[in-house]
């Protein structure tokens, strides 16, 4: 039975679009963007959503805690779930944070660094890189963000050559839906409904090539 690994920040957990700071409230499973996945793949796929809210790809963050950085976790979950027939990366969107200050080329390479250790690990055999729709300053998170839709104009371009590059399949989620106006991070249930959609159709290619 093939095992596919999805690895993200709060968009692969299901955080819903936030109208204040605070909120602690999930989509449910089958709302959820790896939901959708998982019920198209069918019984005969193993899907395992590792999302995390905070994530980043390669930093310990100075506010939410060191634990937040995706590269440090990365190995052991890669060892708990092998072998891994296919990746799933979607990460970068927290690398746009103020605090990092951090230009476009910066947050792609931190998920391409993330992309190595999975080549690395030689447990994994077939990576999907999908680079986050570009956050917009709004709402509750506006001044965490300040600063995120200039940083994020760059980003796809870059992952996407990144991606060419070394030969891994490619989606640029900004191209198919966007985030939630309501705090310009999150993504709604009709965007994971969307990105699970086409995320799987890519999938299934992938498992049968």
């Amino acid at each position: 039975m093939p095992t596919v690994l999805l690895y993200g920040d709060s968009n692969t957990f299901g955080t819903p679009p936030m109208a204040s700071l605070g909120e602690d409230r999930r989509f449910d499973a089958a709302t959820r963007w790896p939901g959708v996945v998982r019920a198209a793949l069918g019984p005969e796929v193993t899907v395992i959503a590792e999302g995390h809210p905070g994530r980043t790809t390669v930093h310990d963050d100075p506010v939410e805690g060191a634990h937040r950085n995706g590269l440090t976790i990365l190995p052991a979950i890669i060892e708990s779930h092998r072998p891994v027939d296919l990746a799933v990366l979607m990460l970068g969107t927290n690398d746009h944070k103020n605090r990092f200050a951090l230009n476009g080329f910066d947050i792609a390479s931190g998920a391409l660094r993330l992309i190595e250790e999975m080549q690395a690990s030689r447990h994994v055999k077939r990576i999907l890189w999908i680079c986050p729709p570009p956050p917009l300053e709004r709402g509750c998170l506006a001044e965490m963000f300040e600063g995120a839709e200039a940083r994020g104009r760059s980003v796809a371009g870059h992952m996407k050559a990144m991606a060419a590059e070394l030969g891994v399949s490619f989606i640029d989620a900004g191209e198919i839906i966007a985030v939630d106006p309501l705090d310009g991070v999150h993504l709604n249930e009709s965007a994971h409904a969307t990105l699970g959609s086409a995320v799987a159709a890519r999938l299934k290619e992938m498992l049968k090539a």
